[in-house]
């Protein structure tokens, strides 16, 4: 039986048992399920088809026995010749001088080394007696712990698939094999293990990423559905026309991006289901006019709107552009730690009865002494800023408020669809028409001294400049430009002509509001930073960024880093100062000189960095797949999460014989505490 224990296979002592359960392997299911890392694959080609420098297979007879070469101390050099295809290629072997007793003239052998196209010559590295038995052999490749080796684990499986096999059972209803004409559950294990051949492998890893991403997703639309049943929320009515009247007073016209996103985000408010939603869209896409507009609706509807954000800089600047679009429509207040006294107990009563219709602030919201009367639209910019304890606090101060989440990191749909599935998603991928490009260049330490005077330059036009260093001190571990060394060595460059600050996470909270401050008032030309200022300091004056060591920085961070510029009406410059050594390195370089689109950026950065470190592997809430990839598997996905939208919303699991199987695997499969 496959919940049998390991010990039960032949071979399992002690020993190997322990080496087992450290890698989680503790029934046959389990081992049978423990698949490849990789495969060796040994494809027999012709000769003419043969590339140089490769490494290659080939299989001949031995027309002349070899002869021996020694040279310096216990070095040889074995020479031979075969016969492939009717020509004679030359083979060579360093210091195996024992395989020239097995190497007899009209002798088979097949030979695996590196191909000298010009020479016809194979410089050997592993051979073997006789002829492959097919055209292309494939060894699997398990990853292993402790003594226990990767052919130990293949000879276990190769027993357990043997006695078990026909204990595998089918979870997938027989129309979706028909349909998707993918093997059954018992032969993709067999070829996943032992596949004969390249179709074999291909399809048997093809069933296994479609039954595990569809699991994943059913997973992710039942509690999808959990959430809506226990989140019944309630309808808003607002005046439509009205709604329409306030957009069209608006000093910009919206792109097609902005009215899409806006048309969901409205059809939520107005269905009596609570909206969970995200928006994302790139810097400057214009989120927060979205969000301007749902929180008039909201507030049209004759309830309140509660908008969040990270910083108290950012909820002023919220705070300020709100304001000028509402003009005296609406009362707006500004609840942040700084507003105390006589000041915040009006503010608080103003909430509590109403006079005020939409307040803007930080955390300060999510504090017991903060009572809406009647909270209908939360908005909460930069969400994975907070916690999820957080998040729920202000969630619950309304009965069953709207919530949409706002990000300006954008994130790839297939990355979106997994840690995001339980929300719905709407997407700014357009920017606004005029808007300059932010011009962006890769520099060498040579070119340093004309880039510092290049910002010179510009300073002296009454602008300004971020040079942002990745450490805030020096670290022992890296020889990386820290942000400490870098504020001095700049004030003994520049001298007394340039007023410069600093800014980094380790200073007191209102220290970095007051160097903010300073910087956006221009009273500081230069601002030294690390990556604190990421996130939504809003300084129009400001139009080149320097970037250190840019290569320590992933793709989508250095494009958040390079949107704090370009967001005044003059031309804006990034300059990335990198010198990469490995090819990842330079490449992430070169994208980031030729594209401003954060989408594309973030699908790159996806490729490049893989999908736990886009996020951060400890928040990034995404599923350990055993076959799936989330890169290169994203069609399978979206495939996955339509069959599961369907399963979920004909209840197929509830009364469908074809789908008992599946339903039973879904009550034991488990990928995160998130989605459990």
């Amino acid at each position: 039986m496959l919940s049998d224990s390991v010990v039960t296979l032949k071979g399992v002592g002690e020993k190997v048992k322990e080496d087992l359960h450290h890698m989680d392997i503790y029934s046959i299911e389990d081992l049978l399920e423990h698949f490849p890392f990789r495969y060796d694959v040994v494809e027999l080609k012709p000769l003419h088809e043969l590339i140089h420098d490769d490494q290659v297979t080939i299989t001949g007879e031995v027309i002349y026995p070899p002869t021996v070469t020694y040279y310096g101390r216990k070095k040889s050099r074995l020479q031979f010749n075969v016969q492939v295809d009717q020509v004679t290629v030359k083979a060579v072997m360093f210091n195996r001088t024992f395989a020239k007793k097995h190497l007899n003239k009209g002798t088979t052998v097949t030979l695996t080394g590196k191909w000298d196209a010009h020479r016809l010559q194979i410089t050997v590295n592993h051979y073997q007696l006789g002829e492959l038995n097919k055209d292309v052999a494939i060894k699997a490749i398990y990853s292993v712990k402790g003594s226990i080796t990767s052919g130990r684990i293949a000879s276990l499986i190769n027993q357990a698939l043997k006695e078990n096999d026909h204990f595998i059972k089918e979870i997938l209803p027989p129309s979706y094999l028909q349909k998707y004409k993918i093997p059954s559950r018992s032969e993709a294990i067999r070829w996943i293990h032992r596949p004969e051949n390249q179709n074999q492998l291909k399809h048997g890893r093809r069933r296994f990423v479609y039954e595990e991403l569809l699991l994943f997703q059913l997973k992710m639309h039942l509690l999808k559905q959990r959430t809506q049943l226990t989140n019944q929320g309630f309808e808003q009515r607002f005046d439509e026309k009205k709604v329409t009247s306030f957009i069209n007073k608006m000093p910009f016209k919206l792109t097609e991006a902005q009215e899409a996103s806006l048309v969901e985000i409205l059809a939520d408010m107005k269905a009596p289901i609570q909206m969970n939603r995200l928006l994302q869209g790139d810097v400057g896409s214009g989120k927060t006019a979205v969000a301007s507009i749902c929180l008039y609706a909201t507030i049209n509807a004759n309830f309140q709107g509660a908008f969040m954000v990270p910083t108290e800089i950012l909820a002023e600047q919220h705070y300020d552009s709100i304001k000028e679009i509402f003009g005296r429509e609406i009362n707006i207040a500004l609840l942040t730690s700084s507003v105390k006294g006589k000041k915040r107990k009006e503010i608080l009563e103003g909430i509590k009865q109403h006079d005020i219709n939409l307040v803007i602030g930080t955390h300060s919201l999510i504090q017991e002494e903060v009572v809406f009367h009647r909270l209908g639209l939360v908005i909460i910019d930069e969400q994975h800023r907070f916690g999820v304890e957080q998040r729920k606090a202000l969630r619950e101060k309304g009965l069953q408020p709207d919530v949409l989440f706002m990000t300006a990191t954008p994130i790839p749909r297939t990355l979106a669809i997994t840690a995001f599935g339980d929300m719905d998603i709407s997407v700014i991928d357009q920017l606004p028409i005029g808007r300059k490009e932010v011009e962006t260049y890769w520099i060498k330490e040579n070119m340093l001294t004309r880039v510092l005077e290049f910002i010179k330059q510009r300073v002296d036009a009454g602008e300004q400049a971020y040079i942002v260093s990745p450490l805030i001190e020096e670290s022992e571990a890296f020889d990386y430009q820290n942000a400490i060394d870098l504020f001095y060595k700049l004030q003994d460059y520049y001298g007394e002509e340039l007023k410069i600050g600093l800014l980094h996470g380790k200073l007191p909270a209102n220290e970095k509001e007051s160097i903010m401050k300073q910087f956006m008032r221009n009273d500081l030309q230069i601002l030294v930073a690390t990556t604190v200022i990421e996130v939504g300091v809003n300084v129009p004056n400001a139009t080149v960024m320097l970037i250190y060591d840019a290569e320590r920085f992933g793709l989508s961070q250095l494009h958040q880093l390079r949107g704090r510029v370009g967001r005044g009406d003059r031309q804006s410059y990034c300059i990335l100062l990198a010198d990469p050594k490995g090819e990842i390195g330079k490449e992430r370089m070169r994208i980031m000189t030729e594209t401003t689109d954060g989408f594309r950026l973030a699908e790159e950065d996806l490729k490049l960095r893989g999908p736990g470190d886009f996020f951060g592997k400890k928040q990034s809430g995404l599923p350990e797949f055993k076959v799936a990839d989330l890169v290169h598997d994203y069609r399978a996905l979206e495939v996955a999460r339509n069959d599961a939208k369907d399963i979920v919303e004909r209840k197929l699991l509830e009364n469908n014989l074809d789908f008992k199987q599946l339903k039973e695997q879904l009550e034991e499969v488990s990928f995160d505490q998130r989605f459990d």
